[in-house]
C-alpha cells in the first residue's frame, strides 16, 4: 500500500503512531544495512594487506641467495693469448704461439740424421738450372730424426688465393716445440687445379721450414751449387713437340731429356 493510501485511511493516533513505526523500522533498516557494507569492506582491505605482505618476503629471499661480487683478476679472462713461457698448458694454439721456439738443442742423434750431408744421387735440377730436392725426401729425413706422428705442419693464417697462386702461411712442429714458420705459395693455371695448388702450397712451406733445421742446407750454397752442376748435369739443346720452340736447359748428365722436350741440334 502507498503512504498517500495509507494517510487517508488512518487519521488521528492511527496515523502517528503508523509513521512512528514506519521511520523506526526505516532507521534500522539503513542502520543495518551500513553495518553490513562495513563489513563487507573489511575483507577487501585485508586482502590488499595480504596482497602487499609478499613483498618484503621477495626481498628477504632475493638478499638471502645472491652471491658476492668478486674483483676479475687476469687469470680470469677468456680470451688472453697462450703464453709460449708456460710449458705446463694443456692445450696450445700453434696458430699464434710460439712454444718452445730455441728452448733447448734436440739429442744429438737428431741432429746428425738433420745434419746430414746431403747425396747428390737424390739432388733434383729443374729446366732452368734450380737445384731441388724432392719435398718427399724432406719428410724421410723428418720420420727418420723425430719418428713418424714426432712432427707436423700447422696452418698459421687462411689461404690466400689470387687469380695465379695460391699461399698460405705454416710452422713446423717437432716433439712438441716451435722450430719455424714459413709462408709457401704454389702457381695454377685453372680453378680446377686449385685443390692441387693447395697441397704443393703446403709441401713448398715444409721444405723453407727445413732450412732452420739444416735439412738440405747445401742447396744454397752457392759453391757446392756451382760444382754440383759441373760434375753432375749438362745443358742441352732441346725442341718443344708441341709449338715446336727450340731452347736450352738443364738436365742431369745420368738422365734423358723427357717429354714435352726433344733433344736437338741448333
Amino acid at each position: 500500500m502507498s503512504l498517500p493510501l495509507l494517510t487517508r485511511s488512518l487519521r488521528g493516533p492511527q496515523l502517528s503512531k503508523t509513521l512512528r513505526y514506519s521511520l523506526t523500522t526505516t532507521t534500522r533498516y539503513q542502520s543495518t544495512t551500513t553495518t553490513t557494507n562495513n563489513n563487507t569492506a573489511k575483507p577487501a582491505a585485508t586482502t590488499s594487506t595480504t596482497s602487499t605482505a609478499p613483498k618484503p618476503t621477495t626481498t628477504t629471499s632475493t638478499s638471502s641467495t645472491s652471491t658476492p661480487k668478486t674483483t676479475p683478476t687476469l687469470k680470469d679472462l677468456l680470451d688472453h693469448p697462450p703464453s709460449p713461457a708456460n710449458p705446463t698448458e694443456d692445450r696450445i694454439d700453434w696458430t699464434r704461439s710460439f712454444h718452445g721456439l730455441s728452448a733447448t738443442p734436440f739429442p744429438k742423434e737428431c741432429a746428425d740424421i738433420l745434419l746430414a750431408p746431403t747425396d747428390p744421387e737424390e739432388v733434383e735440377i729443374k729446366p732452368d738450372g734450380i737445384l731441388y730436392l724432392p719435398e718427399i725426401k724432406y719428410r724421410r729425413i723428418l720420420n727418420k730424426a723425430f719418428g713418424p706422428g714426432g712432427w707436423g705442419l700447422v696452418p698459421r693464417s687462411e689461404s690466400i688465393v689470387t687469380p695465379k697462386m695460391v699461399t698460405r702461411e705454416y710452422a713446423l712442429v717437432c716433439n712438441g716445440r716451435l722450430v719455424s714458420v714459413a709462408r709457401g705459395e704454389q702457381d695454377y693455371f685453372s680453378p680446377d687445379g686449385i685443390p692441387t695448388a693447395t697441397e704443393g702450397c703446403r709441401s713448398n712451406a715444409l721444405v723453407r721450414c727445413c732450412k732452420d733445421l739444416g735439412i738440405a742446407s747445401e742447396l744454397w750454397d752457392p759453391r757446392w751449387i756451382r760444382k754440383f752442376k759441373a760434375q753432375y748435369t749438362r745443358e742441352a739443346f732441346v725442341e718443344h713437340v708441341v709449338n715446336k720452340r727450340k731452347t736450352k736447359i738443364w738436365v742431369r748428365k745420368d738422365d734423358t731429356v723427357g717429354y714435352p722436350w726433344k733433344e736437338t741440334k741448333f
